[in-house]
């Protein structure tokens, strides 16, 4: 799996060649250092270290500090490992660019959601709770959550009061819509989770994988070459569904 990673810059809209309007996220990702390579010989698996975003040192721990300079680098805020099958050409130290992605690439992007604090039924599950008016005393409370004697506890699973947001969310197969390589960003199709200048990681997409290896900055973008299938005509004929013969109709011809 090829991955990098970067934080949220915010959402804008850009204008399709038909004169569409499509909501887009910029993406700020990399350059991303790598820290390690994990190996199946040694670590009993296989991936790649990534450190993002430089910080100082007298803000950082000491075994952060050790672990970076370690590898040849400079303590980094945001910190991920990301499984690969590939090795290929890396090494600790190495820079990784936006290059590695390509307009019209199918991602992941992995971010935390923002965090709404303490909230009711109404906002967390999105209940309807009781009337406003004529005295019904319900307002936005939760109502009856269990049963007296039978089984005489709360079950589990019951929508309640209590943290909402702050939790890690991906959103999958989203597409890349632009790159700008010289400023480091990634304009992505639709929404991304998290507020602005939150951490992201951003990921070829699980589901729609295809064999590739990881690319330096000197390398360049890479062009994506995608199979389109021509039908005679222009047009892809719909079979037609052939009808039974009504059972009347059908002893009719036999007479």
């Amino acid at each position: 799996m090829i991955g990098l990673l970067g934080k949220k810059v915010g959402m804008t809209q850009i204008f399709d060649h038909d004169g569409h309007q499509v909501p887009v996220t910029v993406l700020e990702v990399g350059p991303c250092t790598v820290l390690q390579l994990k190996r199946k010989e040694k670590d009993g698996y296989q991936a790649v270290q990534l450190g993002f975003d430089e910080k100082r040192e007298d803000r950082t721990t000491k075994s952060l500090i050790g672990h970076c300079k370690k590898y040849g680098s400079k303590p980094m805020r945001f910190v991920r490992e990301i499984r690969t099958e590939n090795l290929e050409g890396l090494e600790a130290g190495k820079k990784l660019d936006v290059n590695n992605f390509a307009v019209g690439d199918k991602v992941d992007v992995v971010g935390t959601t923002i965090g709404r604090g303490f909230q009711g039924v109404v906002k967390r599950h999105g209940c309807k709770g009781g009337g406003g008016s004529h005295g019904s005393m319900f307002g936005r409370v939760p109502g009856s959550i269990g049963s007296n004697t039978d089984p005489g506890r709360v079950l589990k699973g019951v929508k309640m009061p209590g943290q909402m947001g702050n939790v890690r969310n991906t959103i999958q197969n989203i597409r890349v819509v632009k790159i700008d390589l010289e400023n480091h960003l990634i304009v992505v199709r639709g929404a991304v989770p998290g507020p602005e200048n939150s951490y992201v990681m951003v990921c070829e997409a699980v589901k729609r994988r295809r064999p590739r290896k990881w690319r330096m900055p000197e390398e360049g973008i890479e062009e994506l070459k995608v199979e389109e299938k021509k039908v005679a005509g222009g047009k892809v004929k719909k079979a037609e569904a052939k009808k039974k013969p009504e059972p009347q109709k059908a002893a009719a011809k036999k007479k």
